[in-house]
C-alpha cells in the first residue's frame, strides 16, 4: 500500500506563504482563531510522518523549539514537533534538536517515492516550497492543502506559493471556512 502524502501550505489570498519586514503581520498573519487552531490540532490526532526541505526545517526548527514565539505552543505545532520527520537535505547534518528527526541526503523523488512505498502512516509536508514544486511535477503530491488567510500581502508578500509549480488541474476534494474568514482548501493535482 502507497501512503497518501499531502502538501500542506499556508497563503494569503493573493498566493504568498511569508512575507518581508516591514510587514508588520505576526504569525498566521494575526487571523488565527480557536476553530482554525483546534482544526489543525485535530490533523495529528493520527500517525503520520512529516517531510521537511532543508529551509523549512530550519525555521521551523528555530520557531518551534526556540520558546520565544508564542504560537510555537499551539497544540498543532507541539503535535508537528512530536511527530518523527524527514529532512531531505544535503547542506543539513543536524537535526538541530528536533525530538524525531533524520536527515536524508539524495534525490527528493526518489526518496519520497521510497517513504511512500514503505510508510505505514501517511506523509504531510508544510511548506516547502521548492521541494514540493519538484515532487509535484514527478506526481507524488496526493493533495495540496491550502489554507487561505484573509489578506492580501502585494508588497510585502514573498514566497509564491505556486511560483515554480507547473501547470496542474485541481480537483477540489474538501473546503472548509474557519473562525468565519479563513478558508482550507483539499485538492487533488494532476498535470495539465
Amino acid at each position: 500500500m502507497t501512503a497518501t502524502y499531502t502538501w500542506d501550505v499556508f497563503s494569503t489570498l493573493d498566493g504568498y506563504g511569508s512575507y518581508a519586514e516591514p510587514g508588520d503581520w505576526g504569525g498566521y498573519w494575526s487571523k488565527q482563531g480557536p476553530e482554525l487552531l483546534a482544526h489543525r490540532a485535530s490533523q495529528f490526532d493520527t500517525p503520520q510522518r512529516m517531510v521537511f526541505g532543508a529551509t523549512t526545517f530550519r525555521e521551523n526548527a528555530g520557531i518551534l523549539l526556540s520558546g520565544h514565539d508564542p504560537h510555537a505552543l499551539d497544540e498543532w505545532n507541539v503535535r508537528t514537533l512530536r511527530s518523527p520527520a524527514t529532512v531531505i537535505s544535503s547542506t543539513l547534518t543536524d537535526t538541530l534538536g528536533w525530538p524525531d528527526a533524520t536527515i536524508v541526503s539524495g534525490d527528493a523523488v526518489a526518496i519520497v517515492t521510497r517513504l511512500k512505498a514503505e510508510s505505514d502512516v501517511p506523509l504531510r509536508s508544510q511548506a516547502s516550497l521548492s521541494l514540493n514544486w519538484a515532487l509535484l511535477a514527478a506526481g507524488l503530491v496526493d493533495r495540496i492543502q491550502v489554507t487561505i488567510f484573509p489578506v492580501i500581502s502585494g508588497r510585502t508578500g514573498t514566497s509564491p506559493i505556486l511560483g515554480g509549480a507547473g501547470d496542474f488541474d485541481l480537483e477540489l476534494l474538501q473546503s472548509r471556512t474557519l473562525d468565519g474568514h479563513i478558508q482550507e482548501l483539499i485538492y487533488r493535482p494532476t498535470p495539465h
